[in-house]
C-alpha cells in the first residue's frame, strides 16, 4: 500500500507561495487600513477644513500603526502606510488644497508602472524576479520562453493598472473634482489589485508546472543516457 503523505507538504507549500504576495502588502487586512486615513481626510475637509483633514488623516494612520503593532502584524506595511499618509498631507499643507493629498500617489502610480514595464523590456519582468526571490526560487525560469511570458503577462497587467490609476486621477486632479479623486483612487484600488493579483498566481501555476515539465525531461534524459551507458559498457568486449 503506498503512503499519500508526501504530496500534503507540497500542497501546502503552493498554497503559501500563492500567499506570499499579499502578506508581503499587509493581507486583506492591510488593504482595509490604507482606505481609512483617505476615507477620514476627504470626510473631515468636508465638514471641517484642511487643517482638520490633515490632522485627522495623520492621527487615523498612527492609531492604524498602533493597532498593527500590538496584534503583532507585519510592520514594513504599517510603517510605509504611515509614511505614506505623513507625505501626502504634507504635500496637501504645502499646496494648501485638498487635493494635493492624492498627488504624491497619482506620481507614483506612474512611476511603478514605468518600472514594471522597463522590467519587461529588459526581459526581466518584475513579477517573475520579485516572487521567485521571495520564495528562494532562483532565476532559472529566465531561460524558458513560456515561463517568461507568463510572468510578462502578469507584469503587464501592473502596468495596466498603475497606468489607469495615473491617466483616471490625473484628469480628476487637473479639474479639481477632489470627490472624486478619493473615489477613483479606493475604486481602482481593490478591484484593480485584485485583477493583477489573479494574473499573477496563474502566471506563478503556469510557471512552476513548466518548470516541473522541464525538470521531469532533464531527469528522463539523464535516465535514458545512463541506460545506454550500461547497455555499451556489458557489450565492450574488453
Amino acid at each position: 500500500m503506498t503512503n499519500p503523505e508526501p504530496t500534503a507538504p507540497k500542497s501546502a507549500v503552493d498554497e503559501e507561495r500563492q500567499e506570499t504576495l499579499l502578506e508581503q502588502m499587509g493581507g486583506i487586512s492591510g488593504l482595509i487600513y490604507s482606505s481609512v486615513p483617505v476615507v477620514v481626510f476627504v470626510l473631515a475637509n468636508a465638514f471641517f477644513g484642511l487643517t482638520p483633514a490633515i490632522w485627522s488623516a495623520l492621527g487615523s494612520a498612527a492609531l492604524i500603526t498602533v493597532v498593527r503593532v500590538v496584534r503583532k502584524e507585519p510592520l514594513q506595511p504599517a510603517i510605509s502606510g504611515f509614511f505614506g499618509v505623513g507625505i501626502a498631507v504634507f504635500i496637501a499643507y504645502q499646496t494648501g488644497d485638498a487635493k494635493g493629498f492624492f498627488l504624491f500617489g497619482i506620481w507614483t502610480a506612474l512611476v511603478y508602472g514605468g518600472v514594471f514595464l522597463l522590467s519587461v523590456l529588459i526581459r526581466r519582468p518584475l513579477v517573475g524576479v520579485v516572487w521567485s526571490a521571495l520564495n528562494g526560487l532562483g532565476q532559472g525560469w529566465r531561460a524558458d520562453p513560456v515561463s517568461r511570458r507568463a510572468y510578462d503577462l502578469a507584469t503587464l497587467t501592473f502596468v495596466a493598472v498603475f497606468a489607469a490609476r495615473f491617466v483616471v486621477q490625473k484628469w480628476l486632479y487637473d479639474e479639481d473634482l477632489t470627490g472624486w479623486l478619493a473615489f477613483a483612487k479606493l475604486a481602482m484600488g481593490y478591484p484593480l489589485f485584485a485583477v493583477a493579483l489573479a494574473v499573477t498566481v496563474w502566471a506563478v501555476r503556469k510557471a512552476t508546472a513548466r518548470q516541473k515539465e522541464l525538470e521531469a525531461a532533464e531527469e528522463s534524459d539523464a535516465e535514458v543516457e545512463a541506460r545506454l551507458r550500461a547497455k555499451y559498457a556489458d557489450t565492450d568486449p574488453a
